[in-house]
């Protein structure tokens, strides 16, 4: 089945009748050389899943995304593909979540209008959900589909991790869509099992955080055996108990490094501590807790907040996430909004009709408008926080082998309308986000950085400016020795560029010098307005991003961008 591409990119909508963000799409796409030539193509069946002799998965810039090597990136030999980056969000809510509000219609809505081409609606596991939501929700995913034939929405689960916290799952639709989620969750959930322990010293974790390892060996299998055509996982808010240790974080994407593919690198509630809308108390992303039994005693107290939105784990240079890129292993980030109630909405949950609760219906009352401003932490999905992801294609699983392939950055509050990145080598080689370029020791090798600068004012009203650029370095050391390490000692801010006043579309072209051993390169930016030295020092990190006082995180004024990260391979 062929799906109607998004207005910004079919040929026969006139440009004269989109909006400033459409326009600007519609611009970078034909600059990737895109636009007009077959870019609908989700009919077209993908190269054949792996087999149990480690065949790659599907295609990727230099033959393949599989997992080669240290790493399930894509690369080698050849050029970057040219990506058209469609826009998304996998991680809402619905009245099929017993702590929602909106419908399918509702949520679904709001992301066409602020610029979404692709969503997955994550319902929590819950009794009432496994008995009678699962099946009744796919008919309304269903009609949502059928309401918006130019966005791709997926149904998913948010399961909870046993022992641990959230994970966002999902599948391609197709026939056992349904039944692959609800068998999921029914054997595998960690709070309908009771599998909620975590602590290091409580008898129950050891069977808990091995029963996640199984259940997404479970999906492995599915996917093996085509129950289902594809299926990823990204882990959800990862450090805002933290629970999620760094041995899980390793042992699950070890398991499955096909399909437990990366985690949120900024979480949702962005709007949960606007001056003047919530308690003093608030953090963005409701990271208000502390250090429990269930967390793992390794992480530093500061590691429980937000910093410039974004998780601690993404946000600290050579930080959690940095130790395991230095593993030289993929492991994706991505931003979403999270949505269960929008912050100043004005609409609250329907009555319940005599005996009726969210156990025997498996759905909360739809929602009705008050006209007056209600509580919420959370924004629309695409209205401050947005996924990237690149595609040379559209459809459902082009955009899942898109996320696998780590073709992937993440912005808030529209920060940039657009980002391409490579690094060259002296033979004409190259390699994007999320690939791998193998470089012959001694090369020169060049990062090329074309930004296309903000054409629009964002949903605040002001039109973003983006003040600088940090190239982020790690050295790839293979293997951790400690798999509870979460420091990467050789990853550091090397190079800045201010590009405050530049607008339209310009190119940064930054010598990375000669290759010598293996490393990694990622981006971030911010729009300037607050920042300093990192979590580790400003020998480190300069200029990063903050943690703001409770009850004072405006997240328009404190917004940044980041991307994977780009491997380099030595050869002799």
């Amino acid at each position: 089945m062929t799906h109607p591409v998004p207005e910004w990119a079919d040929p026969q909508v006139p440009a004269e009748s989109l909006d400033p963000q459409g326009l600007s799409r519609r611009g970078l796409m034909r600059r990737a050389g895109l636009f007009g030539v077959g870019f609908a193509a989700a009919s077209l069946p993908l190269p054949a899943l792996a087999d149990g002799h480690g065949r790659g998965h599907g295609r990727g810039q230099g033959g393949g995304h599989g997992h080669h090597g240290p790493g399930h990136g894509h690369g080698g030999h050849g050029h970057a593909p040219n990506l058209v980056y469609l826009v998304g969000d996998h991680h809402n809510h619905t009245v099929y979540s017993h702590d929602a509000k909106y419908t399918f219609s509702h949520i679904a809505s709001a992301g066409r209008k602020c610029g979404l081409d692709w969503m997955v609606f994550t319902e929590h596991s819950n009794i009432g959900h496994a008995t009678f939501g699962a099946a009744r929700e796919h008919r309304e995913i269903l009609r949502a589909r059928a309401e918006n034939r130019r966005m791709l929405i997926f149904q998913g689960l948010e399961w909870y991790i046993p022992g641990a916290e959230h994970c966002t799952v999902f599948s391609p639709p197709g026939r056992h869509e349904v039944d692959l989620l609800t068998r999921f969750e029914e054997a595998f959930d960690g709070k309908l099992l009771g599998y909620t322990a975590g602590g290091p010293n409580h008898p129950d974790t050891p069977r808990n955080e091995a029963h996640a390892i199984k259940a997404l060996k479970w999906l492995v299998e599915q996917r093996r055996t085509r129950y289902v055509d594809d299926v990823l996982v990204l882990a959800n808010h990862p450090m805002r108990l933290g629970i999620d240790s760094p041995h899980e974080l390793r042992g699950w994407r070890d398991a499955a490094p096909d399909i437990m593919i990366g985690m949120e690198g900024a979480p949702g509630a962005q709007a949960g501590a606007i001056p003047g809308w919530h308690a003093d108390t608030n953090v963005r992303g409701e990271y208000t807790n502390s250090p429990s039994a269930d967390s793992w005693p390794g992480y530093p107290r500061e590691a429980y907040v937000t910093y410039g939105g974004f998780d601690w784990a993404t946000a600290t240079v050579g930080g959690m996430w940095d130790a395991m890129l230095a593993e030289g292993k993929l492991f994706t980030i991505t931003s979403n909004s999270d949505v269960h109630r929008v912050a100043q909405d004005t609409w609250v949950n329907g009555d319940w009709q005599p005996g009726q609760n969210f156990d025997n219906t498996g759905r909360l009352p739809d929602p009705y408008n008050t006209t007056e401003p209600q509580p919420g932490g959370d924004f629309w999905p695409g209205q401050f926080s947005r996924t990237h992801v690149g595609v040379t294609r559209y459809g459902y699983r082009h955009v899942m082998e898109g996320l696998r392939a780590g073709r992937v950055w993440v912005d808030h509050g529209h920060l940039i309308d657009g980002i391409d990145v490579k690094v060259r080598g002296e033979r004409g080689d190259s390699a994007t986000l999320g690939g791998r370029l193998r470089a012959r020791r001694g090369e020169r090798l060049t990062l090329t950085v074309t930004v296309t600068a903000a054409s629009r004012r964002n949903p605040y009203g002001v039109l973003p400016r983006l003040q600088h650029v940090d190239v982020i370095r790690g050295a790839v050391r293979g293997p951790a020795a400690d798999r509870d390490d979460w420091r990467a000692p050789d990853t550091r801010v090397v190079h800045t560029s201010d590009v405050l006043g530049r607008r339209g579309t310009y190119t940064l072209r930054i010598p990375v010098g000669r290759a010598d051993h293996p490393f990694y390169l990622r981006l971030r930016g911010s729009d300037g307005k607050r920042h300093g030295a990192g979590f580790l020092g400003a020998k480190i990190d300069p200029h990063g991003p903050l943690p703001h006082e409770p009850g004072k995180g405006d997240p328009w004024l404190d917004t940044w961008f980041y991307t994977n990260p780009i491997f380099v391979d030595v050869t002799r």
